[in-house]
């Protein structure tokens, strides 16, 4: 029987999405979907949940939660990622309220900035005890991460994990619909092309019916930045630099050094920055979990569309040797984005088959679009390397090359808060020399 297994099972609304989709899809029918997750409770809910899930769609898949995780990725064909290494509480306060302290803030703080490098350092060595499992019960397993920071996990699973990874978000499927829809123009019969980084790839182009959409998007959304709206800082980025980015205006004030600035804070009110903003969701998502439970773990009728998630798509082409197009997360082998450096995860387009994910060239980005990269690609090379080496001059460089830490706070500043850090989230790191 072959088998899915979903590391983090306990994300029920996630293990909905993902494995939901899976169950209305043919080739998948028959398949053992293995869960796990270190939290026996919520892997109960998910559990049940996706056992309702099955009786109403009809599916012919078994459900089978483990409390041993080698066991659960034995003989495993396809694994899925949905970790969140040290949760809202502690870790997501400390990675917050620490660095206030400096005068730094944050809006998500979950790629790079200086809570996405301490979400790395606490993550990689979980990823890479499950590429140790993997690598012994289930060695040519497809390993497809949804956890965030994405290019740091996925670069370390491929350069240091020896796993088949594909990294996984679905800001890239959700960009072009979502900015038209925006400036209320028509979604028919659009064609796009996506490629960069994580997070902050680019909308390279976008044309209907041949026709070049960007004259006409550019002409809106300078008139729409006369009003406060909740994708400004995009806006800005897109005035200035000439392209649309595909991850949400919260993630990119902080990714770059231009929006949240201490010397000038009428910035936040200007842009409709959501500082904290982050934290507020888990909050929310905590509070709500306790209201949607019943509903979701309970309900005998559940019901599922299938979303826009790759997942089930990625495996079906696999299963099917029928191909898909995906925008995925690789290493930029052979250089892909011809403009940035080898040992970078880049987000572009692939082709997924039998054969498995197979990206495409895509050639140079406008030079002012890899140089934004590249600022970001610099923490998170530096990232790595201070989780293979455990050495803490590779946290701190990696925390002095971000773009946001650096243009607010001194070289001595940014090791301190580092320290601070490295004390505050205690056990949930390594030791680090």
């Amino acid at each position: 029987m072959s088998k899915i297994t979903f590391l983090g099972a306990g994300s029920t609304v996630f293990a909905k999405n993902v494995l939901g989709d899976c169950m209305l899809v043919p080739s998948i029918q028959g398949f053992e979907f293995a869960l796990f997750d270190i939290d026996q409770e919520r892997l109960k809910d998910s559990e049940d949940m996706l056992n309702n899930l099955k009786a109403t769609t009809g599916s012919t898949v078994h459900i089978k939660a483990y409390t041993d995780r080698k066991e659960a990725l034995r003989g495993a064909k396809y694994v899925i990622n949905a970790i969140q290494v040290g949760g809202y509480d502690p870790c997501t306060i400390t990675d917050f309220e620490v660095p206030k302290k400096y005068g730094l803030r944050q809006t998500i703080a979950d790629t790079v900035g200086i809570g996405g490098i301490f979400r790395n350092l606490r993550t990689i060595p979980v990823m890479l005890d499950f590429a140790k499992d993997m690598q012994e019960v289930c060695p040519d397993a497809w390993f497809l991460n949804y956890t965030n920071p994405m290019a740091v996990l996925t670069g370390t699973m491929i350069r240091y994990g020896g796993i088949k990874t594909v990294g996984l978000c679905h800001s890239v499927q959700a960009c072009a619909p979502g900015l038209l829809k925006s400036l209320d123009m028509p979604t028919d019969n659009i064609q796009w092309k996506i490629a960069g980084i994580n997070h902050m790839a680019w909308l390279l182009e976008i044309t209907r019916n041949g026709e070049d959409l960007y004259p006409e998007i550019k002409k809106r959304a300078e008139e729409k930045q006369k009003t406060k709206h909740d994708d400004m800082v995009r806006f800005e980025l897109m005035k200035r630099f000439g392209y649309y980015i595909t991850e949400s205006s919260e993630h990119n004030a902080e990714y770059h050094p231009y929006f949240i600035k201490e010397r000038y804070p009428e910035l936040i009110e200007k842009f409709n920055i959501p500082l904290d903003e982050y934290p507020r969701r888990c909050v929310n998502q905590i509070e709500g979990w306790k209201n949607m439970r019943n509903d979701l773990v309970n309900d005998k009728e559940l019901k599922h569309e299938r979303t826009h998630e790759y997942g089930s798509y990625i495996i079906d082409a696999m299963e099917t040797d029928v191909p898909f197009k995906i925008g995925g997360n690789v290493l930029n082998t052979g250089r892909l984005i011809s403009n940035l450096p080898e040992k970078a995860v880049v987000e572009v387009p692939c082709l997924v088959d039998r054969s498995g994910v197979t990206p495409t060239y895509v050639g140079d980005l406008p030079e002012q679009l890899a140089a934004l990269n590249r600022t970001n690609i610099n923490t998170q090379l530096l990232t790595i390397e201070a989780a293979i080496t455990q050495k803490k001059e590779h946290i701190y460089q990696a925390a002095m090359l971000d773009p946001h830490t650096s243009a607010e706070l001194s070289i001595d500043d940014i090791v301190a808060l580092c320290d601070d850090l490295i004390e505050a989230h205690g056990d949930w790191l390594p030791k680090y020399q």
